[in-house]
């Protein structure tokens, strides 16, 4: 049976692993001034607001979107955050999904390690929340998210991943993982040094993908190099002869786009490769199978 979710813009509380409640959903501070140009999508036809996910003995929240009123299991689409957790542009996010149809469920990746909103620059969350949730946990935590959603409506034959900045590079990553059928990673790092947490990186990976991926990437982005897109759409032509997945990826660069070009909280949002983006994103889930 489907586990009731309730309509909450800002009820989702995010919950430590000691118990604590530590914030609600808005906008963490350190992910800049919130712009005018936030996009708000309502609640009508759709059911939306905080889940909790069991891993194990944890349990994971999440913020959860579906069809008010659907017939028969939803596609899924699971939503990996930035590095500012599962905060209020991640929950609209899985609202769009939810209003073209979609089971679409945001984990909140982040919850072991702390709360991203209790540092003000990005430099502290990268050293205390990120360094701290490794790859191998982040990809449990959403074969676990699957798990649940194959029980609540979920049509497990039809997953699509998507992310951003750092949801971005685990998109990429979960593409390996058999149960997904297509992902879309946003301006996702491809390169990187290689620890005992993030072992492999997507230019590691390119012959051992499971999904075609839609990478989308801005030209101006002063944190992800044109050069290291080009890495990746090497390696990728490189497994594309063995590997129909790497064949069918495809990367996408807007010229004049900086980093997060598509979080239109920030200042970083560009409108017009943003809808660009989100327009081919659909599309690519179509295209693929997830719909």
């Amino acid at each position: 049976m489907t586990e009731k979710i309730q309509n909450s813009r800002r009820g989702f509380m995010k919950t430590s692993a000691i118990g604590a409640t530590v914030i609600g959903v808005g906008f963490v501070a350190a992910s800049e001034p919130v712009m005018a140009a936030a996009i708000q999508t309502d609640f009508t036809g759709i059911k939306a607001g905080e889940q909790m996910i069991p891993v194990g003995s944890f349990q994971m929240p999440a913020y959860v979107s579906r069809p008010e009123n659907s017939k028969g299991s939803l596609p899924i689409i699971i939503v990996f955050s930035e590095i500012f957790g599962v905060h209020e542009h991640i929950a609209d996010i899985t609202r769009r999904f939810a209003k073209l149809g979609y089971l679409a469920i945001a984990p909140e990746k982040f919850i072991r390690a702390g709360d991203p909103n209790a540092y003000g620059t990005v430099a502290e969350i990268q050293k205390n929340i990120v360094s701290k949730t490794p790859d191998a946990q982040v990809l449990n935590d959403f074969q676990a998210a699957l798990v649940w959603a194959g029980k609540n409506g979920g049509d497990l034959k039809r997953v699509g991943v998507t992310g951003f900045c750092w949801g971005g590079r685990i998109t990429w990553l979960a593409a390996t993982l058999p149960q997904v059928r297509a992902g879309v990673a946003w301006y996702g790092r491809l390169i990187g040094e290689k620890t005992e947490g993030n072992p492999l990186h997507p230019v590691d990976i390119a012959a051992d993908l499971k999904a075609p991926v839609l990478g989308l990437y801005g030209g101006a982005d002063s944190g992800i190099s044109l050069e290291s897109v080009d890495h990746m759409r090497a390696e990728l032509a490189k497994a594309a002869p063995k590997n129909p997945a790497a064949k069918a990826s495809l990367i996408e660069v807007y010229p004049d786009a900086p980093h997060a070009f598509h979080a239109d909280y920030r200042g970083s949002y560009r409108e017009g490769p943003a809808k660009d983006g989100w327009e081919k994103c659909v599309a690519w889930f179509k295209k693929n199978g997830v719909a």
